[in-house]
């Protein structure tokens, strides 16, 4: 028995070391860390990957899981990578193989998945129910691996080789971004647009001193894969500049008249990441909690088809918008995205900004186009070498086949050939296994050819190696190859500041805070001047009183009723329709209006270009099509409802150098009027024009006669009717002479067919060739000034090719009357 003081018997060769633990626990935590970091967390800058991710791009291309072919069983994949180079769980693997092929994750998704990948609600199924396979795209991270463009480096047992970063011929750290917590740290980036991205990159390529500013000018912010809208665009120049920041996304949600008597909010994009369900149980949390108030249901009419539609049913008497502005509150219809873009550069985990990230992928392709082109030319000198073998056996066959036949083995015959014709070992061992059907004249043409075309390759290599230059455009053609291929129109939106959901404008002030004004009904008024009011009608008024005197502006060009949050269109001679609310625009009261207090319109839409007028405004919820007239005489009805869900889009499609001329909203009753330059007039019934969708470019309205053009295009109801035509000298300047002017009865011009010259509306007088001006339109007509003074017009009652009377002052615009 071993006294209880004396040391334990231990085997021979084994012993006992007294370690301290703390020592012990830091040094294996460190490990830990650096294996964590290093081998699963983070991406790399060069190709964006994780090691997983990477692994299994790898592997997929090995087992030739290309887009040509099929798909095959995830849980196939999943093994291979984890029998072969992943030593981790399968679960970790199927994850990662998921989130590189859902496209609500992936701007670019890398793996073509087939069965349930999951939603941003649920999960996906099972490995052994789901198939996946390559991408494109992802063939395009992985191309020229087999050309010597990177390292490999052994798998976890030493017995097989992965690369050390795949090739990446499109900067997919930017691209797809990344997310990943390691030890001590985390990584969370956004993804972007690939056209963007690529074009910095080439604009970087050609100027390594580009600033921050200029970058962003190709890369304005993040373009995230459900689309949405960025509000607040500091924390991403923040981002950009050091590497984090932090930015808000609002979900796009557009004010629809849901019934005849029930508006609602329809969401269409959501903040990333945030799935339906978790923003209808927020919505419902609100309600039940009485923080939300206003939501009477909320629908969830999302399928494949027709993609994302949440439908927010706001009951009677509340506002939309203020109800919206709750949500974007207490719910996930506004989320927020934290930046912190860290990355391993080097095998070190860096915080990169833009630039940096940019600096670091060219970096890298500018290395791998490089050592593709060397592999390249060593590959074509080598074969140009035994070709050159090839035609010197060939020419002299005769000879070879002697040394060959008097040799007593292979070496003999080897050192004689080398000998007699001056041959390389190389070129001599593949002349000896020359078969004989390679010693036809044919082949020797094909010989000589691919010669001279070996030695043209290789000269084009060599100077590319030889000139840095070549070698970063080469990077930069093939940035933009990549870029057209796989790079889609941005999805998300960018504002500077929160904006009015149901407004395109521009930011425009308003004298009573937005969310006290009830959605009540309203009137807008559109004045010849471009002046808008609105006017809220009360119970009962029907419309507004006409004004006890006349005013300046008060001539109408187009009114549109609605309500106060509700959407309103403007139609532009662009052949844009804008939409927009008029909850900002002055409100004037209904028994005085005066127009020359409102706004002026292009300045509320926030149209910039001086050319482009406000020609109509519309009702986006009317079943009433919408009439257009262009300058070249086309006409054009835009059938009701199914416009698309943009801020602003066209609504006729126009050739180059026409536009819009009058845009007007009414029924088949009405007639479409067109008078040209020429002063001739044409209308017809609206009901000849068959109603069309937003992307056509309508059909011949009028024929005009050639140098004319259309002056004036509307919608008039005949009862009531009258034409004004004005004519002034051909040589006198515009808005010097008053002219000659008249009002005759619609009544006088006979109907047309539709594509027809029309009749004659006005007679000139020597001097005269053609228009200043002319309206059709309810009885009494209204004339003002350019600057909005009233102007007197002739009696009605002129013949329809009298020649008119002479005017008292210029006239600018006609309209109807308040």
């Amino acid at each position: 028995m071993t006294p209880p003081d004396s040391p334990t018997a231990l085997p021979a060769g084994e012993r006992i070391e007294d370690v301290d633990v703390s020592t012990e626990m830091q040094g294996s935590f460190l490990e830990y860390a650096y294996s964590v970091i290093y081998s699963r967390a983070l991406p790399d800058a060069r190709d964006g990957l994780k090691p997983v991710q990477r692994r299994i791009l790898y592997q997929m291309n090995e087992m030739g899981l290309r887009p040509d072919r099929g798909h095959v069983k995830s849980a196939r994949v999943v093994g291979d990578v984890m029998g072969r180079l992943h030593p981790h769980g399968d679960g970790a693997i199927y994850d990662a193989l998921v989130r590189l092929a859902q496209d609500f994750t992936m701007r670019v998704p890398l793996v073509d998945g087939h069965g349930n990948f999951g939603s941003l609600d649920d999960g996906p199924a099972a490995p052994r129910y789901t198939e996946a396979r390559m991408q494109a795209a992802a063939l395009a991270l992985v191309e020229s691996l087999d050309e010597d463009v990177v390292d490999f480096v052994p798998n976890y047992d030493n017995q097989l080789t992965q690369p050390e970063v795949l090739p990446a011929a499109f900067p997919n750290l930017l691209v797809n971004g990344a997310s990943g917590i390691a030890v001590g740290m985390a990584t969370n980036m956004a993804p972007h647009n690939l056209i963007e991205v690529a074009a910095a990159a080439r604009h970087l390529l050609e100027n390594p001193e580009a600033t921050l500013e200029e970058l962003m000018a190709y890369v304005p912010g993040p373009d995230l894969p459900t689309g949405g809208t960025i509000v607040g665009l500091d924390g991403i120049r923040d981002a950009y500049r050091a590497g984090r920041g932090s930015f808000k996304t609002r979900a796009k949600v557009s004010i629809e008249q849901l019934s005849a008597r029930r508006a609602g909010l329809v969401v269409t994009e959501l903040p990333y990441l945030v799935g339906p369900e978790k923003v209808i149980e927020k919505i419902k949390d609100g309600v039940q909690s009485k923080k939300i108030t206003g939501i009477a249901d909320v629908t969830d009419l999302t399928d494949r088809k027709n993609g994302l539609r949440l439908v927010i049913g706001i009951k009677t008497g509340f506002s939309p918008q203020a109800v919206l502005e709750q949500l974007y509150r207490l719910t996930p219809l506004e989320d927020g995205f934290s930046i912190n873009n860290v990355a391993l550069v080097e095998g070190r985990p860096q915080t990169l900004g833009l630039r940096e990230m940019l600096r670091v992928y060219l970096d890298h392709r500018i290395r791998v186009v490089t050592r593709r082109s060397q592999y390249r030319l060593a590959r074509r000198q080598e074969r140009l070498h035994l070709v050159d073998g090839l035609l010197i056996a060939i020419l002299d066959i005769d000879e070879v086949i002697q040394v060959v036949r008097s040799s007593d083995d292979t070496a003999q015959a080897r050192t004689r050939l080398m000998e007699v014709f001056d041959l390389s070992q190389l070129q001599a061992d593949y002349i000896l296994e020359l078969q004989l059907r390679r010693l036809t004249r044919f082949s020797r043409i094909e010989l000589e050819t691919e010669r001279d075309r070996l030695r043209a390759e290789i000269a084009e290599l060599e100077a590319l190696l030889s000139d840095p230059g070549r070698i970063r455009t080469q990077v930069g053609d093939e940035l933009d190859e990549v870029a057209e291929r796989f790079g889609t129109p941005r999805r998300t939106l960018l504002t500077e500041a929160g904006v009015n959901v149901a407004a395109s404008a521009s930011s425009r002030k308003s004298s009573a805070p937005s969310l006290e004004i009830p959605d009540a009904p309203t009137l807008v008024l559109l004045s010849t001047t471009g002046r808008a009011v609105r006017v809220d009608l009360a119970d009962g008024i029907d419309g507004p009183a006409a004004a006890t005197r006349r005013s300046k502006h008060d001539a109408i060009l187009s009114t549109v009723r609605g309500t106060t949050r509700g959407e309103l269109g403007a139609v532009t001679s662009r052949g844009r329709l804008i939409r927009f609310t008029p909850v900002d625009l002055p409100s004037v009261p209904a028994n005085s209006v005066q127009l020359g207090a409102g706004a002026r319109i292009a300045d509320y839409l926030g149209i910039t270009d001086k050319k482009e007028r406000v020609l109509g405004l519309v009702s986006l919820t009317s079943d009433l099509p919408i009439a257009l007239g262009t300058r070249s005489g086309v006409v054009k009805r835009v059938a009701a409802g199914g416009y698309p869900n943009r801020p602003d889009f066209e609504i006729i499609s126009l050739k180059p150098g026409d536009e819009l001329v009058g845009a007007a909203q009414g029924t088949d009753s009405d007639e479409l009027v067109f008078i040209a330059s020429d002063s001739q007039l044409l209308h017809f019934s609206a009901s000849q024009v068959r109603p069309q969708g937003v992307a056509a470019g309508g059909m011949a309205g009028i024929n005009l006669a050639t140098g004319s053009e259309v002056l004036f295009f509307g919608a008039v109801d005949p009862a009531d009717a009258v034409v004004v035509t004005i004519s002034t000298p051909a040589e006198t300047l515009a808005g010097t002479d008053a002219g000659r002017g008249k009002v005759s009865h619609f009544a006088e011009f006979p109907g047309k067919g539709r594509a027809t010259g029309g009749v004659r509306s006005h007679s000139f007088l020597k001097g005269e060739s053609s228009l200043a001006l002319a309206w059709a339109g309810p009885a009494p007509a209204r004339a003002i000034s350019a600057d909005g003074a009233a102007r007197a017009l002739p009696e009605p009652g002129a013949k329809r090719d009298a020649s008119g009377t002479p005017l008292d002052a210029v006239i600018g615009s006609v309209g109807r009357p308040l």
